[in-house]
């Protein structure tokens, strides 16, 4: 990044208030500047991340790897830009044909060029604040989840107050302009106990937004994925999982999409404990595009589980290769389970004691980096379906990882740091400091830019 872009910056973030759009100094499709363009299909899928320069969704593409193929190998690491908004940002940043788009907490979406030049800025709202909601830990809550984009448009799901409520809100990629807003709270539930949390994904030509609860499990509040036309007319659609109370489907990667286009989603705890009857809760769930369950898995233990909260929610579902689903949640095993055939109640391929999993996970091959809170693992699944621990990072880096440029990148949240880990051995070969970041914030690679989500903004690292 040249220095004059880095000194406009700090100049057009100080002086910017307004959300009318600047035009872009660049067109967004001139091929001189942009990266490889990244088309998110509507129809469902998983996008091959080999191909893929851009990172239009969480973790870079629909079935979540978090693998950069074209990330070039990091020589040294420095701050580009250490870029202040107006909102804590929880979500990742996501990245289509050279525009980085970053959401807040304050309701904002703003987009970025190439060289960190801010093009726009769009504020949608005013995010509730603590005093409006029954319980939570974020202040203000407004964009949690993070965005997606497909066929030119940015989707968000913001959070407001007066009267607590949530919108599905459809901006123009290139100007910011808004498109259409669509509320996702339907019945069944209390809006200010539900909580958007997890990315949003495109699937069956619907965008799909999944609700959990908010931190201390209080109110009235269901584990729920609800779909809206990405063609605009049609009113939404929502599995919602099956239990009095709770099983919300909260944690950061959202629904995965797997090579059939469906949902995978992980459930935490629900109303139901032991002698209860099942109701679907502590499990990970195969949910088709028409918003029907057509596959479930549970522990055994799912009724204590529950009562304990140790539930599966707290790690999105790992798609390695097409025969296995890796997931792992706050009871410290892992689990191995076969696509396409779950297992139900205890139909696992494998188990095993592992760590407390939280976040997102990235796979390359059958080895999964997984987000322990007591550092990432590195884990091998062979071809019976048995994991194998590889190794086991330094206590203190426990971020969702992603991977890029032979390394692992992954956060140490608590000390705002960015580790570049050796993929074959777990050591850090670098790190540089990011500032704060939330508990469950993951980078986002693109060029060679890795781009990591602060509680003050966005810092932008060139490798």
């Amino acid at each position: 990044m040249r220095l004059a872009s880095l000194a406009l910056i700090v100049l057009v973030l100080a002086a910017c208030s307004s959300s009318k759009p600047s035009p872009p100094s660049v067109p967004p499709s001139s091929p001189a500047t942009q990266s490889a363009p990244v088309t998110a299909s509507p129809t469902g899928g998983s996008a091959p991340p080999s191909p893929v320069a851009d990172w239009p969704t969480y973790h870079g593409d629909f079935a979540r790897t978090g693998r950069a193929a074209t990330f070039p190998t990091p020589k040294t690491l420095r701050i580009a830009a250490n870029i202040k908004l107006d909102g804590q940002v929880y979500a990742s940043p996501i990245v289509a044909r050279g525009t980085t788009y970053v959401a807040t907490e304050s309701d904002s979406v703003y987009a970025f060029d190439n060289d960190g030049r801010q093009l726009w800025r769009r504020n949608l709202g005013t995010p509730a604040r603590s005093s409006d909601l029954p319980c939570g830990n974020i202040d203000p809550s407004g964009i949690t989840g993070t965005p997606v984009y497909a066929d030119g448009v940015v989707y968000v799901a913001p959070e407001y107050r007066d009267p607590v409520r949530h919108e599905l809100v459809a901006l123009d990629a290139t100007t910011g302009t808004v498109r259409r807003r669509v509320s996702v709270d339907l019945p069944g539930t209390d809006p200010d106990a539900m909580q958007e949390r997890g990315a949003l994904t495109v699937a069956g030509g619907r965008v799909w937004v999944p609700f959990g609860g908010r931190a201390g499990d209080c109110g009235n509040y269901k584990g729920r994925v609800v779909g809206v036309p990405v063609s605009g007319p049609g009113a939404p659609i929502a599995y919602t999982v099956p239990t009095p109370r709770e099983g919300g489907i909260w944690t950061p990667p959202g629904p995965v999409v797997d090579a059939g286009g469906h949902l995978l989603v992980a459930v935490g705890n629900g109303e139901h404990g032991r002698g209860d009857p099942y109701d679907y809760s502590d499990s990970v769930l195969q949910v088709g595009v028409d918003a029907r369950l057509l596959d479930s898995y549970s522990p055994t233990t799912w009724g204590s589980d529950n009562e304990d909260d140790l539930d599966l929610g707290s790690q999105g579902p790992v798609l390695i290769g097409s025969q296995w689903v890796f997931i792992a949640g706050k009871s410290g095993t892992g689990y191995v389970l076969r696509q396409g055939h779950l297992g139900g109640v205890g139909g696992q391929v494998w188990q095993g004691s592992l760590c407390r999993s939280f976040g997102g996970a990235a796979v390359e091959g059958d080895t999964v980096y997984v987000p322990c809170d007591d550092g990432v693992r590195a884990v091998h699944v062979d071809a019976s379906g048995t994991l194998h621990v590889l190794w086991h990072a330094a206590d203190s880096i426990a971020g969702s990882p992603v991977i890029g440029g032979g390394r692992v990148w992954a956060l140490d949240q608590q000390a705002g740091v960015l580790h570049a880990l050796d993929p074959a051995t777990g050591r850090s070969t670098a790190q540089i400091t990011v500032g704060v970041t939330s508990r469950f914030a993951t980078p986002a690679l693109h060029g060679d830019h890795v781009l990591v989500p602060t509680l003050a903004g966005l810092t932008i690292v060139a490798v």
